[in-house]
Parts: C-alpha cells; structure tokens; sequence
C-alpha cells in the first residue's frame, strides 16, 4: 500500500503540468478507435459517461488494461454494462470497461468463484488494493454485447478521483474526425407570456439555410421580450457514419457571450436531469432531442458556464439584432448558425384558451396527492421540475394521467386500494402502462403493503389495474430430456414470459447449483460445462423461472454426460 501511495505522489508531480495525463492510458483495444458514441452524447435518460468503441460488428476482441493499477470493482448484471470491470490507477483516475463478453482466464476464475459462492449470476464485489493487480497491456477481458448494449462494442470509461466520468479524449487518445458539427433544426423559446416570436407565445421552429461554408443562417425572425433558442445538432467522425454527440455549445447575442455548454465532465449524480436540458415534450413527441439553450429553474447540470440571465436574450421593439450559435466537436471542428432577429412588438391572438378547471395542479416544491376511486397518486416534493397542471381521471380500473410530456426529476407513486376488490388471485394484480402503436400493457414496478398495491414511475400517461396468471415458459434449445450430450460445450434453453417479464431464475443439477448466464435480449439461458460442475453420468436438470408477480414454471428433464 506504501509502495501504491507512493506512486499516486510521485504520478501527482509528474502531472502537476498537465490538467490532464497524455500518454499515461493506452487505447483499450488494439485496433483503429472508431466510435459509435461519443463522451456527453445524449441519450434518452442521460448522458453518456464514455466512449463506445466499434469493435468490427463482432465479439471476442482482446481488451487490455488502459495502464497498471488494480482491479477495484467487478459487476455482472443482466442490463447496464452487463459485464464489467473497474480499474483504480495510481494517478488516482479509474477505467471502466463494459458489455464484456468474459473476463482474462484469471479474472474469469475469480468472479465465477464468486457467482458460485452466492450463487447468482449477477454479482458485484469489491476486490482489495492488492487482490487483483493489474499489469501495463495485460489483457483483462474479450470484447462482448452484454447488459444493455444493442451490438458488439466496448464501453471505455475514465473517471476521476470522485468517480465522475471525463471525456477520455482528454487523456490525448486520438480518433480521426475532420467534419465539422451539423445542424438539422433551431427553435425559438419565450420565456414567459409576454414575449413573442413570430407572433406567437409558443416554441417556433425556424427556417435553417446551410450557407456554402458548412456554417447555417436562419430566416430573419421577428421577436419582442425574453427569447431562449434550442438545436438539434450533431457530429460525424471519418470513419464511422453514425450520429454523435457534440462536444461544446456557445451562445453569442450582438458579440457578447450569453452562455457556453461544455460536455467535459459529468457526473452520475447529474446525468439523470439530461430532461432538463432536453425539450422532454419533443422528444417524447418527434423522437428528436432539441437542446436548450437557456437553463430553467431546477435545473442543476454542472455542463453550463459564462451564463448570462439564464441563456435568454432580451429583444426590444425597434432593433435589429444577432444571435449565433457555435457549435463544436472535441477536435475543434466547428460550425456557426447565425439568428437575425428584427425587434417587434405583436399582440398575440388568444383564440382558444386552455380551460385550466378541468385539469388538476400539481405543485413542483410541494406535496400533492390525487384522489379519486381506488387511485391515490402521490407526487412528492421536487417529482416535477415545473409546476403543472395535468389532466387526471379514474374510470375504473383505469387511471388517466394525461400524456407522457412533462419531464420528472423522480418518482411519483401510483396507489390502488384493494380492499374491496374480490378477486381469488389478489397476488397476481399489477399496475400496467399502456402506450405504443398497440396499445399494451407493460409491466410497471410494482409492490404490495397490506390491500395497497403501488406501482411507481416517471412518466405520466395511462394505467389500469391488470391479472396475470400465466406462468413464464422454458423451452429447452439444444438437447431433450434423456439426450446425451458428452460433446456438448453448452447446455441452452430459451425463458419468456409475455405480460410481467421475468423476475429471478434457478437451475439445479443433481441438486447442485449451477451458473446460466441469461441474456435478457434474446431470452436465452447458457450453461458453460467448463465450469466443471457437471461431473456424473446421469444428471437430473430442473429449472425454476419466477415472472414479476410471483407466477413459477418448472422444468425438468435427464441428459446424460460422459
């Protein structure tokens, strides 16, 4: 431990003279790095914490140690990053490698003893400081499409001495990238009732025009009072086409600053407020994520600096003025769109006014509590970030909670009263979301104290009480019962369960427990003989599947070994 602390000291001199250590982490991988995602990139609940590395649309890719230190976490779970492994170095920063097929031979041997011990595929331990060292290139694991991954790559994260991710680009890893940042929409914002654009007191798409140049202007505008503005903006790579995430935003109104975003660093304790950021209603309504230029109340991203009065511009009757957006990649490739705006003083024409009586207040820095029926819904303490007035209706067994476009920094907490409800399987209700093209049901968290049942959530919509009495199923996929399988490196069955999903699984052989790994994209359950627990002729298999209301199947079944 001296000689370790030691080294953190010796590593802090060294790179007093750089904020950041170049050439200390080497790329993970041993082949050109090329992203499908970037550092910061918006995703639908957050931001990205790392990059992701293509690893050729295939699995098994050699992943070495990014430099020496020790392994001070490991963590297998069916979603997330699936398999990953948490590096602590002596300069006090952490690499985080994610949706890793396996682990190095003695990794795999470690974390299997492990998953044996608490006989759980899914697993989290915290190796001490000298348990696991890790050398400089030593291969630590094989490339995979674990956890939460939608294809084969490599999450590669760097965090600092807090934990908090930071863009390993930093670190002077390189990826080639010469195309500047693109833009596909702007929008205009008031700010509150009294300010227009357009002629009108709602969000205003605007005309882009790509100038020659790469850079874009907008059709001139006409606004009055406090305005914000919104992007959609995105950056290529040379090598990859995909979409990414930018790097840095900067707001200028009539050459002066008005606000800068800088996607540097970003902590976990944050990352969920991206909905801050975001236009939530667009998103949920266009599928495309307009980022906003101005920062509302409860909003307490770390990512914006040089703010000034919140983003907004102030427009007057009479003036002429500019704003412009400066957009840019980590490589500094940039692009420009450019906002002129002519002063004009409109009165707005109030058609139609929302009639606010039929709807119900719920209060952003208070409790509220919806009553009606069965239904008790329990909107806590800063749930919203706004103050809102939603619509809320019960018919039923049904529960009307508008539609899913107002942003929740948390939970609130749907509850059903059950005791006068008479139904034989009172154990097997749940609350149900229903929304998509088909209208289903999907299975919201649910528990139960006593006769209340409560299910909790973030997004408003429609739910109604809902049974499910059909147990999961387990269908073996390569072997019957009474086979012999002696050439067989693994044993496969495929688990389902349509209405609730599956909740926890066990697999026994002989009335031993054994590992299956279960990937949840392709409902599949792998057992891997290699683990040598499988030792006798004859083996009696019997697996038992549990859905998320407590409903069970079993499956048994002989195979034989030699």
């Amino acid at each position: 431990m001296k000689h370790f602390f030691l080294f953190f000291l010796i590593s802090c001199s060294i790179y007093g003279q750089s904020e950041y250590p170049q050439d200390y982490f080497r790329h993970p991988l041993d082949i050109s790095l090329v992203l499908s995602g970037t550092f910061g990139e918006l995703r639908s609940t957050h931001f990205h914490g790392g990059l992701d590395i293509k690893t050729q649309q295939k699995q098994g890719l050699r992943v070495y140690a990014a430099a020496e230190g020790y392994i001070s976490r490991i963590k297998i779970s069916h979603f997330g990053y699936g398999k990953a492994i948490y590096i602590t170095h002596p300069n006090g920063y952490t690499t985080v490698y994610g949706h890793l097929q396996k682990f190095s031979d003695r990794l795999e041997a470690y974390i299997k003893q492990c998953q044996y011990d608490k006989e759980s595929y899914e697993v989290e331990v915290f190796p001490h400081n000298k348990e696991l060292l890790i050398q400089p290139d030593e291969v630590i694991a094989f490339s995979g499409n674990t956890g939460g991954s939608g294809g084969p790559h490599l999450h590669f994260e760097i965090r600092d001495n807090q934990e908090r991710p930071m863009n390993p680009l930093l670190f002077g890893m390189e990826v080639k990238d010469s195309k500047p940042p693109y833009v596909s929409g702007v929008f205009a914002y008031p700010k509150d009732e009294n300010a227009t654009i357009n002629g009108k007191n709602e969000r205003v798409p605007l005309r882009l025009i790509p100038q020659k140049t790469g850079d874009y202007a907008v059709e001139e505008i006409t606004a009055y009072g406090n305005v914000g503005f919104g992007v959609i903006s995105f950056d290529k790579q040379d090598l990859a086409p995909n979409n990414n995430g930018v790097s840095n935003i900067q707001t200028f109104f009539n050459g002066n600053k008005s606000l800068e975003i800088d996607f540097k660093r970003i902590s976990f304790e944050e990352t969920k407020h991206i909905k801050r950021l975001l236009d939530y209603e667009y998103f949920i309504t266009k599928k495309a994520k307009i980022q906003k230029l101005f920062v509302q109340k409860n909003n307490p991203l770390s990512i914006y600096k040089d703010v000034y009065d919140h983003g907004y511009v102030e427009i007057k009757d009479s003036t002429s003025s500019v704003y412009k957006v400066r957009i840019r990649d980590y490589h500094e490739n940039e692009s420009w769109v450019v906002i002129p705006i002519n002063g004009k003083h409109e009165t707005i024409k109030k058609d139609s006014l929302i009639d606010l009586s039929k709807k119900s207040f719920v209060s952003s820095d208070k409790d509220t509590k919806l009553s009606s029926g069965n239904f008790t819904v329990d909107f806590y303490q800063n749930t919203l970030y706004d103050d809102t007035y939603i619509d809320f209706k019960v018919s039923s067994d049904t529960l009307f909670l508008g539609e899913d476009t107002v942003a929740m920094q948390k939970n609130f907490y749907i509850n059903y009263d059950l005791s006068n409800y008479k139904l034989e399987h009172q154990d097997k209700l749940y609350v149900a979301r229903f929304y998509g093209n088909y209208w289903k049901p999907y299975y919201v968290t649910t528990s139960r104290k006593g006769d209340i049942l409560t299910a909790k959530t973030k997004a408003l919509g429609t739910y109604a009480l809902s049974i499910d009495n059909e147990p999961p199923t387990i269908t073996p996929t390569n072997f019957h019962d009474k086979k012999w399988i002696s050439n067989y490196r693994y044993l496969k069955l495929k688990i389902d369960d349509k209405l609730t999903g599956i909740s926890k699984y066990r697999a026994t052989v002989n009335g031993k427990w054994i590992l299956m790994e279960y990937d949840y994209k392709t409902n599949t359950l792998i057992h891997d003989f290699n683990d040598n627990i499988v030792k006798d002729t004859k083996n009696e298999l019997k697996i038992i599947v549990t859905d998320n209301v407590g409903n069970s199947s079993t499956f048994e079944a002989t195979f034989f070994r030699k």
